[in-house]
């Protein structure tokens, strides 16, 4: 009797215990030590997919995503379909975020394909085994020919494995690197100097290794002698970094290895990040600047200054302000108007009335919104962000370009009312009873 009471009252823990461990493995990885996906790492992630001498496709994705959750089934088989013909991989962006980064991964799942040599490209087909594997199949027929032909050795370390470094010249060098948000390091080389062709292997190592992080550029000043004495080239090779003061370039002066320009150049981006910025929407101009060419444009709609007072609205800007400074590597912009100063806009996204603060997030080139339907809340604001950045739940059509209106910028001071002009009840009826007896 004891045995069958014991056994009585282990069931019920058993499935409990099994319950439990299911869904706390589904919420930390989708892929068990069985599956056939291999686990990615930052630790593995250079032996098993940048070293490898086959094609590798790596689905980016997170223990929380829906998508994600239906798509490893399917993933699982398709590493069973490819073994030893493809590597089917697999990294969690979420407790990996530095790595996902670096691919800039913004969705997910996202799935990348990765070819020995080459920089890796985005599967956009269809989520499902045959697509994937047809695929893989192409991408394993285009580097088979191309070593066929001797242009490929396999391998990241192969001697044709092609630079990141962006060839530079007088007809792109304002447009990539002046006119760009993004730190550039840029080398002013002759093919003739030992010097040049010394440092051209560590170049190239330390461009394929920043690339995602750290725009690297050359520039040949045989070919581009205004460029090398527009920033005074005197000798070679000369690098120079194009932080975020893009008219004052400053010289590296370090070590000519691989790794120490790699150490520097992580060290510049931390400093050259612009500071994240909010800023009133008071023109085309700048809704142009900043949502115009901006991944996703935030776009708050603040109470009216007599309601919410400076103090009231300083605080709002300043939520969206930590807001900026926690998504600062993302393609992000944040603008703000004060209630009714831009009534087309706020018609065209559904705003208005009594709903102040507002936030939506506006995809002008997609011609879609979607609001904040919680409360505008820091940790609110968060969730919202990061949700617009997955691609987003409930999007609407923005319904046509909005009219901006050019409008004075706030003062950062408090709202004055402006008090009419006072009259007595005896003057008003003193007024009808002149007029009475006029007549």
């Amino acid at each position: 009797m004891r045995t069958k009471r014991a056994l009585a009252i282990s069931r019920p823990i058993f499935f409990f215990l099994c319950f439990f461990a299911f869904n706390f493995n589904l919420c930390h990885a989708l892929y068990g030590p069985s599956s056939p996906v291999v686990q990615l790492n930052p630790s593995n992630f250079k032996a098993k997919v940048l070293n490898s001498n086959g094609i590798v496709l790596v689905e980016f994705f997170a223990p929380w995503c829906g998508h994600c959750q239906a798509l490893t089934p399917i993933w699982e088989k398709a590493a069973a379909v490819l073994k030893g013909v493809a590597t089917v991989a697999a990294l969690d962006a979420d407790a990996h975020q530095s790595l996902a980064q670096e691919y800039g991964i913004k969705g997910f799942p996202t799935i990348k394909v990765f070819a020995p040599g080459k920089p890796p490209v985005d599967y956009q087909g269809a989520r499902d085994v045959k697509p994937i594997a047809e695929f893989a199949l192409q991408q394993l027929k285009a580097l088979l020919k191309e070593r066929l032909s001797g242009k490929a050795t396999g391998g990241s370390n192969g001697k044709s494995e092609p630079s990141a470094s962006v060839e530079l010249n007088s007809h792109n060098f304002d447009e990539l690197v002046l006119k760009s948000k993004e730190l550039w390091i840029v080398e002013f080389f002759a093919p003739w100097c030992g010097h040049c062709k010394k440092l051209a292997p560590e170049w190239k190592k330390a461009s394929n290794n920043l690339m995602g992080k750290v725009k690297l550029g050359h520039v040949d000043c045989d070919s581009e002698k205004s460029l090398m004495s527009r920033f005074n080239v005197q000798g070679f090779p000369t690098i120079l970094v194009f932080g975020a003061d893009k008219d004052s370039p400053i010289p590296y002066e370090g070590a000519r290895t691989a790794s120490a320009i790699e150490s520097f150049a992580l060290v510049q981006l931390e400093t050259n990040i612009a500071p994240p910025e909010v800023t009133e929407l008071t023109g085309t101009d700048v809704m142009e600047e900043k949502c115009g060419s901006a991944a996703i444009c935030f776009v708050a709609f603040l109470p009216d200054i007599l309601d919410s007072k400076a103090e009231g609205r300083n605080k709002y800007i300043q939520q969206l302000l930590t807001v900026a400074e926690k998504f600062r590597r993302s393609p992000y912009s944040y603008v703000w108007a004060a209630a009714g100063r831009q009534p087309d806009l706020e018609k065209r996204v559904g705003v208005g009335g009594y709903g102040y603060p507002a936030l939506v997030a506006l995809n002008v080139k997609k011609g879609a919104y979607a609001p904040l339907k919680s409360a505008f809340e820091l940790d609110q604001i968060v969730e919202f962000v990061k949700e617009a950045g997955r691609g987003g739940k409930g999007n609407l059509p923005l319904d046509g370009a909005p009219v901006i209106v050019k409008t004075e910028p706030w003062d950062g001071k408090d709202g004055e009312i402006i008090e009419e002009d006072e009259f007595s009840l005896e003057e008003l009826m003193g007024e009808d009873a002149t007029n009475k007896d006029e007549l």
